[in-house]
């Protein structure tokens, strides 16, 4: 048998599809990993709650979600790098000014601020997911939080990105931008796991599409842009494979000799 290598892969643009499928020949060739004994995670910005199913669907317990913010190995959690609350409510306060309302994430769910908001359905509707946040303006009290969605329009981010050094802000959305803790990534995440199962360089690998992989496609010794990806995301990768429509995971498998 070759030796174990521990393989993470992004979910959307990755795994998924655009719209948000799994092809029957990526859960073959995740399962067929599985088999020649290898270690195989997730590596995503999304929270613990969204993708559960899929987690379900593969078998996979090993995960960085939150872009490296909230880390479990085998079911277990291994590190956690939870938002800076007094600032958060700082900043909640001046968003709510600027009728710009927030969504406050955890591990288990999500709350917005406000009772109801277009931008937040705009949004998390193409998350094609099927948890949608309820109000709570007070959920950021007395628990950890890894993530807070805001909700503004491109460029409107900025005065906050100023003020609040505490956060990293990320666009994901034309109308949402992650706020993530300062210095997190999957990067971050992903060496955490492969400290504590002591897996050497050159057998770890990660498969990613997006601006938030590009960190972790940069470090990860053997790194794979999808070729859905940004021209950006692919220059930092080491391969670049065909897209998640035209079998790339395994096309970028067998191009890395894994399978």
């Amino acid at each position: 048998m070759k030796e174990r290598s521990i393989i993470f892969f992004d979910i959307d643009g990755t795994l998924l599809t655009h719209d948000k499928e799994l092809p029957l020949s990526t859960k073959e060739a995740i399962f067929k990993l599985k088999e020649l004994g290898h270690e195989v995670a997730i590596a995503t910005g999304r929270a613990p709650f969204m993708f559960e199913d899929l987690r379900k669907e593969l078998d996979i317990n090993t995960f960085v979600s939150y872009n490296g913010q909230y880390v479990v190995y085998r079911g277990e959690v291994l590190y956690t790098n939870p938002l800076k609350i007094s600032s958060l409510e700082k900043l909640t306060a001046a968003a709510l000014q600027n009728n710009h309302p927030v969504v406050f994430m955890d591990h288990e769910d999500m709350k917005a601020n406000v009772p109801e908001h277009a931008y937040i359905k705009e949004s998390i509707d193409t998350l094609k997911i099927n948890v949608f946040p309820t109000h709570d303006p007070l959920y950021y009290k007395g628990r950890e939080l890894y993530q807070t969605l805001l909700f503004c329009p491109e460029g409107e981010e900025k005065q906050y990105e100023q003020v609040y050094t505490d956060f990293d802000f990320v666009r994901w959305h034309p109308v949402s931008v992650d706020i993530l803790p300062s210095g997190g990534s999957k990067a971050k995440g992903i060496e955490k796991i492969v400290e504590a199962i002591n897996i050497p360089a050159e057998r770890q690998y990660a498969f990613g599409d997006g601006l938030n992989d590009m960190e972790m496609l940069s470090t990860v010794t053997n790194s794979v842009a999808m070729g859905n990806a940004e021209e950006s995301v692919k220059a930092v990768a080491k391969y670049v494979t065909k897209s998640v429509e035209d079998n790339g995971i395994t096309h970028g498998l067998q191009m890395v000799g894994l399978l």
